[in-house]
């Protein structure tokens, strides 16, 4: 018997990459205007090529792309960047169509409801809480709970005894293959892959997992399957 639902964040409630590209070319633009001597191609091909070195959650990548062009950080370029990226995210910083309405009715049946994210631990709950989310769950794991990151079992034990269940009393729905679907499966969690959060997904029942979906609210149809 189900008991919980535990959801990835990004990519899978809210369109994480859609608002990193906004906010990244607000950014650049604003950098542009305060002085920054490149086009905006050029200088977006460099902060991505960062964020591949860094990792996409880097909080200091401001600092490190005027380093790497000055060779010293340039705080006036870095206080502008950093203040339209800020501003670009509330206004991405939304849910996929469908999350609230779903979420709702998850509760509404009595499930516990968890969320098992590798993004650092106060950027995960600045997500959360901004879109106010928070209440809807009863487990929020993150990095910095486990101390690793979904490619290793330990998050997922983590949030199996925070709400004290078993594996096969769990679903799991997220986007990446490797981590969501592969590390959850193993464990004997069932695990869907949510296609709609992935750029380039795979082909139809290629990724692995148990289910696949092409919008959040497929969830309630197979919850109710596993019953």
């Amino acid at each position: 018997m189900i008991k919980a639902i535990l959801f990835d964040v990004d990519n899978t409630l809210i369109d994480f990459m859609k608002m990193k590209r906004k906010c990244c070319d607000a950014a650049i633009e604003a950098m542009i205007n305060a002085g920054l001597k490149m086009s905006k191609a050029d200088a977006l091909k460099l902060l991505y090529e960062l964020y591949e070195i860094n990792g996409i959650e880097s909080q200091r990548i401001f600092q490190k792309f005027t380093k790497k062009i000055y060779g010293k950080e340039n705080y006036k370029l870095i206080s502008h960047g950093v203040l339209a990226y800020r501003k670009m995210r509330e206004s991405y910083l939304v849910p996929y169509a469908n999350v609230i309405p779903t979420l709702i009715e998850i509760k509404k049946q009595g499930y516990l409801l968890a969320i098992v994210s590798d993004a650092p631990i106060m950027e995960a709950w600045i997500r959360i809480a901004s879109l106010k989310l928070d209440d809807f769950f009863d487990v929020i794991i993150t990095k910095a709970d486990a101390r690793k990151q979904k490619m290793y079992a330990a998050p997922f034990n983590v949030a199996l005894k925070r709400l004290n269940i078993k594996p096969e009393e769990a679903i799991m729905i997220g986007d990446r293959i490797d981590r969501d679907v592969n590390t959850a499966k193993k464990l004997g969690i069932h695990t869907v892959y949510a296609r709609y959060g992935n750029e380039n997904p795979v082909e139809r029942e290629k990724s692995g997992a148990d289910f696949e979906i092409n919008d959040v609210s497929e969830i309630l149809d197979i919850i109710k399957g596993l019953q």
